[in-house]
């Protein structure tokens, strides 16, 4: 969600230098403002900080829809990035005073942009996830990655409500708990193991080694680095990062796994309340969260 301003800015060079130090890929806020002002181009160049790591771009599913594709891949080019992250979020769009109403027809264009992209296309959701049929139907339509970005983390809902008059701000925070949690996502997504990305609630190395464990090929954070990044810059952040990694590496030796692969093909015990929770979202799911689900 950063780009456009000066503390945008901070955080997006800060966060670029330490996925450089670290090695680690970086993303960024939404590259639509640069259609209307690309004075601030600067503010989203983050390879010219991170030349060594993947860098993300990232746009709206709407954008995709509306805009002209031969200017984003012009500008995807410009800013040298690895991938395009396309974002889809109706429900904070929806509660957004000048949000998007119209959600028709972005599936396929997303399949044409997969077509066309100079760079691998991500898809991800933006903290409600995204069900395991559409999961498959993206993957087929030519989507390198799927981040399931489920609940459990930041709520976009009800972030929108502090934006909205105080009589609309209920209607909003009836959505609290909205969304499919993102380790419930994991647990019915095995058939595509390799091409799953986990974010939405992951804040520790421990959640990133159950993300791993339960089939994602990655796990992303933002939230926690956020909080470094304001509280000491990229030194924080690197630091945040440097426990995370301690972490991760104690349970793979605690489970005697080599690798992340290694972990990602063990074998895991589920809670029973959460294994009771997998078995009735197969269950609404039907026959695709039945092919996939453990």
């Amino acid at each position: 969600m950063t780009g456009g301003s000066d503390r945008g800015f901070f955080a997006n060079r800060e966060l670029a230098r330490a996925a450089r130090e670290k090695r680690y890929a970086v993303g960024m806020g939404s590259i639509r403002i640069l259609f209307d002002h690309p004075e601030l181009f600067e503010h989203f160049h983050l390879k010219s900080l991170a030349p060594e790591v993947p860098v993300l771009a990232n746009i709206g599913g709407v954008q995709i829809r509306d805009e002209d594709h031969r200017k984003l891949f012009e500008l995807v080019k410009k800013l040298e990035v690895d991938s395009l992250v396309v974002h889809l979020n109706p429900g904070q769009e929806l509660f957004q005073p000048e949000g998007d109403r119209d959600f028709h027809g972005i599936k396929d264009s997303i399949a044409r942009l997969c077509q066309g992209s100079p760079v691998p296309i991500i898809v991800k959701e933006t903290g409600f996830g995204i069900r395991p049929a559409l999961v498959a139907q993206l993957l087929e339509a030519g989507v390198r990655y799927v981040d399931v970005a489920g609940a459990g983390g930041t709520n976009w809902v009800t972030v929108e409500a502090y934006r909205l008059p105080e009589e609309q701000r209920e209607g909003a925070r009836e959505f609290a708990d909205w969304g499919i949690p993102t380790a419930l996502l994991l647990s019915c997504l095995e058939r595509h193991r390799g091409r799953i990305l986990a974010s939405g609630g992951v804040r520790t190395g421990l959640d990133v080694a159950k993300s791993i464990a339960l089939g994602a090929h990655a796990a992303g954070l933002a939230l926690p680095l956020i909080r470094e990044v304001i509280s000491g810059g990229s030194e924080r952040v690197v630091r945040y990062l440097d426990r995370l990694e301690n972490t991760l590496r104690s349970v793979l030796i605690l489970t005697g796994s080599r690798t992340p692969a290694e972990l990602r093909q063990g074998k895991i015990w589920l809670d029973p309340a959460f294994a009771a929770a997998a078995a009735a979202f197969r269950k609404t799911e039907g026959s695709v969260a039945e092919a996939d689900c453990r």
